[in-house]
């Protein structure tokens, strides 16, 4: 059977600024059944962040692998103008990052699949169809940080403050001061704020919330 003939064929960008990634995936691709539900075609890669804006501008693939971790243009910032542009392409996000806010952003953002970078790459080509058909696929090792991530991302803006002086090194009665609340009240939020981000120490939650942005590092 050939692609023309297939019953779900599907057209392809392909974008990372790794060549031996992108010709991984395109080998990966021509060795699909033909005979399978679904077939593809590259139509383009891209190695930066505005290639791939302009080669989905121009293609307006059905399918798009993305690294978030291109030049130029990366990360949620991409997804928000691909969906704009392109808003029926399915989007599989590859990559090696770990950082719970950063993926939980991606999701937010509107990507279809996330797939590690460690696992083997057969393993993420035989997933496609699910995103073909409209469902969504994360990861494993992703699902407990991403929804870290989205703890993270519900702190009130009273917490995002205590944390801060936390940080700083201040005391709860020093903060209660500071804020013009009770120690109790702080002593609610920190508790709160260890819950969030699933953090069993100070010195956790410190290290989690200058890994996730949620604090000025200086």
């Amino acid at each position: 059977m050939s692609r023309e003939s297939a019953r779900n064929p599907c057209t392809v960008v392909i974008a990372d600024d790794h060549a031996i990634i992108r010709e991984a995936i395109d080998d990966l691709l021509a060795g699909v059944p033909q005979d399978g539900d679904y077939t593809y075609e590259v139509v383009a890669v891209a190695e930066n962040g505005l290639e791939a804006l302009a080669a989905v501008k121009s293609h307006r693939p059905t399918l798009l692998f993305l690294d978030i971790s291109m030049p130029y243009a990366s990360g949620s910032e991409i997804i928000h103008d691909i969906r704009r542009w392109s808003p029926d392409t399915r989007i599989a996000v590859f990559t090696g990052v770990t950082s719970a806010g950063t993926l939980a952003g991606i999701l937010e953002a509107g990507a279809d699949g996330i797939f590690s970078k460690a696992d083997a790459a057969r393993d993420m080509v035989d997933k496609l169809p699910v995103l073909l058909r409209g469902e969504r696929y994360i990861a494993k090792e992703f699902t407990d940080i991403i929804r870290q991530g989205q703890q993270a991302g519900s702190l009130t803006g009273r917490e995002r403050q205590v944390l801060n002086m936390i940080v700083a090194g201040k005391s709860n009665k020093e903060i209660a001061q500071q804020l013009h609340i009770s120690p109790k009240t702080v002593e609610k939020h920190r508790g709160s704020l260890m819950s969030k981000l699933g953090a069993k120490s100070v010195a956790q939650l410190m290290a989690l919330a200058l890994k996730e942005g949620l604090i000025n590092p200086t």
